[in-house]
């Protein structure tokens, strides 16, 4: 509803408030619907240009938004809009951080363009949406403001945060965040690049987002609020998806699936994939050209919990040693580029197709009044279809959902790592076991570095030359200091010694090409094991950043071939291969760690990166964090 009679609802700074009264006009959302509506202009349009004058430019269409049967279908102008720059953030502020603070990089004080950007607002037709970082039942009260024009980034926003009416709100309603939304100082001021300037203080963090694609703001910046007040509070929000997987024998596990954009978070929650007749592909063999097989009759059956955001709050405590999680999304950014045809993802393209409210369609092939289709994405100008093709899924639309009301306890924590197709004719770091058992201090090593891996298809700049994503993958939407996250991670995993923590790898496994089979076997294994391992099935592996290996690993009666848990026994890579497969790893690690090695790192923290520096054995890790929890 377009009105001011809402302004006294808000404490809000003068400056602010200034804006808000000053602007064209402003438009509080009472419903989803009407918010969806503004998605398609002022005449409602089939199709809608969003557009901008930019000054020295002239109009600049950054998007258009087409109008589906099941949704709003969202598609940028350039290639490069399509995907979240890793190089985004600029800190506006003068408190404790390591990211490039805005001053530094562009040579003049944020406030001058905060001002300017007030300014600009000023001129516009607006959208004010309250909204709770963090969800609706432990979230905090939160405020984004744009431009009316782009309401498709407001209804994002509202999708995956949850959609709250102005009329719900209270009097004297307090924002501990705020993001503002100025498409055109991208060309202005930042060349055309993807630039989120974030602004924080004691009580409020603000998100100054000066381009239009949701992931690095309206996503993954409020990722970034809910790290900065965990960082004030002491928990944190991790990376992570998370299932509760109920087997054949009806007993229930609880999965945290942690890792890198692209490490299998999303495919954590998906069934596993089979073949015309039944059985399951288990590898691919990247030399010899044969295909290894599976027959497994009955599956575990999926509760999905979280995609990809973990509230791990203080106030939750733990459970008999067990991280205590709730989701913090409404709705998922689900990234659709494995769907590629029909019946690739049954489940998601029967929600896509007949949604019970329309959801969010972004870089997909979108006609006026027809249904969107997940599996027909956006051609791109290289002729190729998209690589980072999302649609936003409202989580009470995911079939067994578990709510989010109340925290639960999580039995296994593991870690996915995409990795590249390794020979001894062509070595390269995709040596790691089908499924991997770690102690503490090697779980967090992992974490520390969060390896991107091979072939991302998240990231504007991936490639498959490793690069780290840091502190828990979630690094790069932080807005403080490493080392500060690196000990709240360390003392996360303390705090749980009886949750099981493992690493499993994605895409390859040696020669064999394998998807996120292993992560989808693995996690039949070790649910229809109640999360244990006994110690009598471990060997240590090739390299104690590994851990231990399995022996053997038997699914429902038949046996996982040992060359997949156990690479160094391929007869394409041996043990040469893995060798130098493993040392391109470790090295890795040695010249991202000693980063970490400063003043104020815990104790504990510095002997455990000692250890990986000095090539230590793995008992020695063992002595540092022993694995009580494997008997």
């Amino acid at each position: 509803m377009t009105t001011n009679s809402y302004f006294d609802k808000f404490n809000l700074s003068k400056d602010l408030m200034s804006v808000l009264k000053g602007c064209r006009s402003v438009c509080f959302p009472e419903t989803k619907e009407e918010l969806e509506e503004l998605c398609y202009g002022p005449s409602h349009s089939d199709r809608y240009d969003v557009t901008y004058l930019v000054p020295g430019i002239g109009t600049v269409k950054e998007v258009d938004v087409t109008r589906c049967k099941n949704g709003p279908v969202v598609n940028f102008m350039e290639d490069y809009m399509r995907k979240r720059d890793p190089d985004c953030m600029r800190i506006g502020d003068d408190l404790p951080t390591d990211k490039p603070r805005f001053k530094d990089v562009y040579g003049y004080d944020f406030q001058e363009l905060r001002m300017e950007t007030y300014e600009w607002l000023r001129t516009q037709q607006l959208i004010v949406l309250p909204f709770h970082a963090g969800g609706r039942y432990y979230g905090y009260d939160s405020l984004m403001i744009c431009p009316q024009n782009a309401a498709f980034f407001a209804l994002s926003l509202a999708n995956m945060q949850g959609f709250v009416s102005v009329d719900e709100i209270r009097k004297g309603f307090t924002p501990r965040s705020i993001i503002y939304v100025a498409p055109p100082f991208r060309h202005t001021k930042f060349n055309g690049k993807q630039v989120v300037v974030h602004c924080r203080s004691e009580k409020l963090h603000e998100v100054f987002s000066f381009n239009l694609y949701p992931g690095p703001s309206a996503k993954k910046g409020v990722f970034s609020i809910l790290l900065d007040i965990g960082e004030h509070e002491g928990w944190i929000t991790n990376h992570a998806s998370a299932a509760m997987i109920e087997t054949p024998y009806e007993n229930e596990v609880v999965f945290m699936h942690e890792g890198a954009s692209g490490g299998g978070k999303s495919e954590m929650l998906e069934e596993i994939e089979r073949e015309s007749d039944g059985r399951i592909l288990l590898g691919f063999h990247t030399v010899s050209q044969e295909n290894y097989y599976l027959a497994v009759n009955e599956t575990c059956k999926i509760h999905p919990i979280a995609d990809d955001m973990v509230l791990a709050h203080k106030d939750f405590g733990h459970n008999d040693g067990h991280l205590m999680i709730v989701d913090a999304e409404e709705g998922w950014f689900l990234r659709m580029d494995g769907d590629v045809s029909y019946g690739r993802n049954p489940e998601y393209e029967r929600i896509a197709v007949d949604p019970s409210e329309p959801i969010e369609f972004f870089s997909m092939d979108g006609v006026p009044g027809s249904t969107c289709l997940p599996w027909e994405h956006y051609i791109e100008s290289n002729g190729k279809p998209c690589a980072n093709p999302r649609m936003i899924l409202p989580r009470y639309m995911v079939k067994n959902i578990v709510p989010a009301d109340q925290p639960i306890e999580v039995n296994v924590r593991s870690f996915g790592v995409r990795m590249p197709p390794s020979t001894l004719a062509n070595p390269n770091y995709g040596v790691m076991g089908m499924l991997q058992i770690v102690p503490i201090s090697i779980a967090w090593i992992w974490r520390l570095i969060a390896p991107r891996g091979f072939k991302n298809p998240s990231i504007a700049d991936s490639g498959n030359a490793l690069k780290g994503e840091g502190v828990g993958s979630y690094w790069p939407f932080c807005t403080g200091k490493k080392v500060t996250q690196a000990n709240m991670l360390l003392h996360q995993l303390l705090d749980c010694p009886n949750t099981l923590n493992v690493l499993i790898p994605n895409q390859h496994i040696g020669a064999y090409r394998v998807g996120f089979m292993g992560e989808w076997l693995s996690r039949e294994y070790l649910a229809r094991r109640i999360g244990q391992v006994r110690m009598r099935h471990l060997v240590p592996a090739g390299n104690p950043i590994f851990g231990y290996s399995l022996d053997e690993m038997k699914i429902d009666g038949q046996y996982v071939r040992q060359t997949f848990l156990r690479p160094e026994l391929q007869s394409k890579l041996g043990r040469e291969g893995y060798d130098k497969g493993a040392k391109i790893l470790t090295d890795f690690f040695k010249a991202e760690l000693p980063q970490f090695m400063t003043d104020e790192l815990d104790p504990l923290g510095r002997q455990i990166i000692q250890l990986v520096l000095d090539d230590a054995p793995l008992e020695e890790y063992l002595k540092l964090t022993p694995m009580d929890n494997v008997k």
